[in-house]
């Protein structure tokens, strides 16, 4: 795998739990896409389930402030503190490490660290996790509302860097399918979501 030189750090941890965490963005909005797969620390790897936007004070919540300009970048303009008073964090599902120069795809023995660095994945280090799809079976039992979302947005994204895309289209569809034997809406539903036409 490549070092986390090579990759490119946009947040770090503040909340963890071995199957969970939450993180901060470094700048407002900087936030990989939903199903990204990122590293935290120089080993952990985890898919983006969720991003928000808010005031870092809730006491102090947002307030409108576009009712006298044109369009939405004006306000930040007119308003540079807003950089300072809101920030972006982004829930990720942990899915795997690294140990030995070995990938894991299973939970690891310890949380990350609280400020750990989050870094967005390169093509290569997709790749390389991609070459095994256990991680599918992790997301797929996870409890949360949008998990299906967020399965096939980690696919497309693979989709996008891998070097078989119709291939790794097929073992994925073919494990949700496995992982899902008596719930075929669920799986119809998933594999609508992503780009069939690829197959063909």
């Amino acid at each position: 795998m490549e070092s986390i030189q090579d990759s490119v750090r946009f947040g770090e941890v503040i909340e963890s739990s071995i199957e969970h965490l939450t993180g901060q963005c470094h700048s407002l909005y900087d936030s990989p896409a939903l199903g990204s797969l990122v590293k935290i620390g120089d080993s952990i790897f985890g898919i983006i389930d969720g991003i928000y936007t808010g005031a870092i004070d809730p006491s102090r919540g947002v307030i409108a402030r576009g009712h006298n300009v044109s369009n939405e970048e004006e306000i930040y303009q007119d308003h540079p503190q807003l950089d300072q008073l809101m920030r972006t964090t982004i829930s990720v599902i942990i899915i795997g490490f690294e140990e030995n120069a070995k990938i894991n795809q299973y939970l690891p023995p310890l949380p990350p660290r609280i400020h750990s660095f989050i870094y967005r994945c390169t093509p290569d280090e997709i790749r390389k996790f991609i070459e095994h799809i256990d991680f599918l079976a992790l997301l797929l039992r996870k409890n949360i509302p949008t998990i299906d979302d967020v399965v096939a947005a980690t696919i497309k994204h693979a989709l996008q860097v891998s070097e078989d895309p119709s291939s790794f289209l097929l073992k994925a569809t073919q494990s949700i399918a496995c992982q899902l034997p008596s719930d075929l809406s669920r799986v119809g539903s998933i594999i609508k979501r992503l780009p069939m036409d690829d197959l063909l």
